[in-house]
């Protein structure tokens, strides 16, 4: 049984080879991105949305950084700081990652047994943004407020002992260009 867990969707980033265009609220398959990653974290007890509000069935709580654009680490530690439950687990999905699914996040999941978390890494080997984390260990590594504006995610996770998760299919594709849409 999948242990319970809150989840930070990443969704304010200035998507500029998108031209500034709402990645929230992109469609993809008749559905929105925002909707495509909901659905990626159904099982979540809690979902904090950082970005701007966009309509949606779900019920999330829709937080931004601040400053504005402050980059992902910002963004996750906002979107950490929002949630009013206390779970073990932390689930963290970029908006722009539609093939992601439940059973993404559950195979996440049962490779951070007894870890930090674990990633999804594409075939190149790269970590996605598709992350389960131990919240306790990502709290003992959480920069101050002022160092966490632009700061690299990859640094945030160094100290963390993270598993890699393979993707299957398209799992690790997002959606960072308008030839990437058009792939999809």
């Amino acid at each position: 049984m999948l242990e319970s867990f809150c989840a930070v969707v990443l969704a304010g980033g200035r998507a500029a080879r998108l031209g500034g265009a709402d990645k929230a609220s992109v469609e993809v398959a008749g559905r929105t991105l925002l909707a495509h990653a909901l659905d990626a974290v159904v099982d979540a007890a809690e979902v904090v949305v950082v970005g701007d509000p966009v309509p949606t069935e779900r019920p999330v709580t829709f937080v931004r950084e601040s400053p504005r654009y402050g980059g992902p680490v910002a963004a996750l530690l906002t979107g950490r700081d929002a949630l009013l439950r206390s779970t073990p687990t932390l689930a963290v999905l970029a908006v722009d990652m539609p093939h992601v699914t439940p059973w993404t996040l559950r195979r996440l999941h049962e490779a951070a047994a007894g870890r930090d978390g674990a990633a999804l890494v594409g075939p190149d080997g790269r970590r996605q943004l598709a992350l389960v984390l131990d919240l306790a260990r990502l709290d003992a590594v959480r920069p101050d407020h002022e160092d966490q504006h632009g700061a690299a995610l990859h640094r945030l996770l160094a100290p963390l002992d993270l598993a890699a998760v393979p993707a299957e299919g398209r799992e690790h594709r997002d959606v960072d260009s308008w030839a990437d849409l058009r792939d999809l």
